[in-house]
């Protein structure tokens, strides 16, 4: 057979001999060896081993030793071998051009030309690990390149439909202008593997375990550094960026193969969160909205495990093993600038979602602070927190929860929960003055009445004792409600009391003494105020975000 020489071959339109990877779904040296065709000719393997899994992206047909400068790797050869050189070291230079050519296996029909295949050979090829394969029958090659072309051009097409179906639901998301979070859900589910998002810092943005366990996001800082490119574990790596800015890193782990190909299905994803990006140029940081979604995912009881949450809080950067754990609340201050103040102490806050609504409109945010063990985050070292949180704007207030240590424990997950809760609750339930910190451990009545919210008990005794007052007109009605909150929170200090409602004592006295008509109770008697802050309490617990009897 001749072969003919070009300059500059045109290329066939083969898969390129640097996709040749396994989740092509391109046949395997073996799988080829089993195709009808081909086994029809009783091969022998006489090199195998790991060749055998190599895949085989184009089946060429020549007896021409110069045959070499026309391949492009990746290829299996068909010969007769009947005008190859009889010289030994010739015939190992042979074998040596088809190794530098990139050929994955040579199969030799015997009878043509060689009765057997030379020893030479056999050494040249067991020592470059090249599949070597002897066919003891006469076969059509033609109906082996048949059969394998048939098997490559169907994996292509069904590879190119995959790809088509990826680009159109990727470009689909970007379109509607899908959070990152759904793009990243949407991968993951695609590829049917765990995919992460992190920032250029290594931290998790945003993960989709699919049916992972959360160990995979073990000390992922630190693996995620020692990753580089695409690795033999199984992972694929791209960047998320466009025009010059790169903004992230997705990361998919090993996984089952896909006919578009793992890395395409990233890149399309990547491509999404780009163009998302360069949209939204004004939004908020990927990595705070990573947080706040853990955030919102902790509070809403959106997890599988407290194995989940400390693997999730580690991959956010949390370092629990050494920290200080807070829940906070704060109705006056930005994320970045609680985050700042967080930062001063050392420390770390995830911010999540502000929840209900107060006279700012913004709402309360919670907050899970993480601070060095040896933080004492009281007197002092709060104010200076609320302080910074604040920024320039008006008065904050803070709502801390009680401390959290050791919350690597899984036992102390709930603890952590409950005490971004219980700081929920002070900061919605409890009259909370402007520019102060306030504790959950200083409001044990509070905290009670949080627990015990359900209870229609509560709530029948909050509505009876306060029924007149509640049926007033508005005005009388907020103004009664912030004389006795006043009261029932400076017991025996009636002058402090007038000064927390804002009103002088003159007003203040009038308010009590309308109020006690209303009521038909005493005010001087300790247990009705007792029942009267309970009964406060829970209506603050009960009242419409925005009454205007909340206060």
């Amino acid at each position: 057979m001749a072969d003919r020489r070009e300059e500059r071959p045109d290329r066939t339109d083969r898969p390129d001999a640097a996709d040749a990877v396994l989740d092509r779904g391109l046949p395997t040296l073996a799988e080829v060896l089993e195709s009808p065709a081909l086994s029809a000719g009783a091969p022998e393997v006489l090199v195998g081993g790991d060749a055998l899994s190599t895949p085989v992206r184009w089946v060429h047909v020549s007896d021409s030793p110069g045959v070499a400068r026309l391949l492009e790797g990746g290829e299996l050869l068909l010969t007769t071998a009947s005008a190859w050189p009889a010289e030994p070291a010739d015939l190992r230079a042979l074998v040596a051009e088809f190794v530098r050519a990139g050929l994955v296996g040579i199969v030799i029909e015997l009878g043509a030309h060689y009765r057997y295949v030379p020893a030479v050979v056999v050494q040249a090829a067991t020592a470059a690990g090249l599949a070597l394969i002897a066919l003891h029958r006469e076969i059509k090659f033609v109906s082996v390149t048949e059969q394998v072309h048939r098997r490559i051009i169907d994996d292509q097409t069904a590879a190119l439909r995959a790809r088509d179906e990826v680009r159109t639901l990727f470009t689909s998301l970007a379109l509607r202008g899908a959070p990152a979070d759904y793009v990243v859900e949407r991968l993951a589910h695609t590829l049917r593997a765990p995919v992460v998002l992190e920032s250029l810092a290594h931290e998790v943005i945003v993960a989709e375990l699919a049916d992972a366990t959360p160990a995979v996001l073990d000390d992922w800082q630190e693996r995620s550094r020692r990753f580089g490119d695409d690795g033999d574990d199984g992972r694929s790596i791209v960047p998320v960026e466009a025009r010059g800015i790169r903004w992230a890193t997705l990361v998919a782990l090993a996984g089952p193969g896909h006919p578009a190909g793992r890395r395409a299905v990233l890149e399309q994803g990547a491509t999404a969160l780009a163009l998302g990006r360069l949209a939204d140029p004004d939004g908020d940081d990927w990595a705070r909205l990573g947080r706040r979604r853990l955030m919102d995912a902790l509070l809403g009881g959106r997890y599988g495990s407290a194995e989940e949450v400390v693997a999730l809080l580690g991959a956010a950067g949390v370092d629990l093993g050494r920290a200080a754990l807070f829940g906070l609340a704060t109705d006056g201050a930005t994320v970045a600038a609680v985050e700042a103040a967080a930062s001063e102490l050392g420390g770390r806050a995830l911010c999540g979602t502000p929840r209900g609504s107060t006279e700012r409109a913004a709402g309360w945010m919670p907050v899970l602070a993480a601070l060095p063990s040896s933080t004492t985050f009281a007197g002092a070292a709060a104010d200076r927190f609320l302080a910074r949180s604040r920024g320039d704007g008006p008065p904050a207030r803070l709502s801390v929860g009680p401390r959290v240590e050791g919350a690597t424990d899984e036992a102390a997950v709930p603890r952590l929960l409950d005490s971004l809760e219980q700081a929920l609750d002070l900061a919605e339930v409890g009259d909370l003055p402007e520019g102060e910190v306030h504790w959950v451990v200083r409001h044990p009545l509070v905290r009670f009445v949080s627990a015990l919210r359900g209870d229609h008990r509560l709530l029948e005794h909050g509505e009876n004792l306060l029924a007149p007052i509640l049926a007033a007109p508005p005005a009388r009605r907020r103004d009664l409600l912030a004389a006795l909150s006043a009261m029932v929170a400076h017991p025996g200090n009636r002058t402090a009391a007038a000064a927390a409602a804002h009103v002088s004592r003159s007003v203040f006295y009038q308010r009590l003494d309308l109020a006690e008509r209303v009521l038909g109770v005493d005010l001087d008697d300790g247990e009705v105020l007792a029942a009267l802050h309970l009964a406060l309490v829970v209506h603050r617990a009960h009242r419409s975000p925005g009454a205007v009897d909340a206060r």
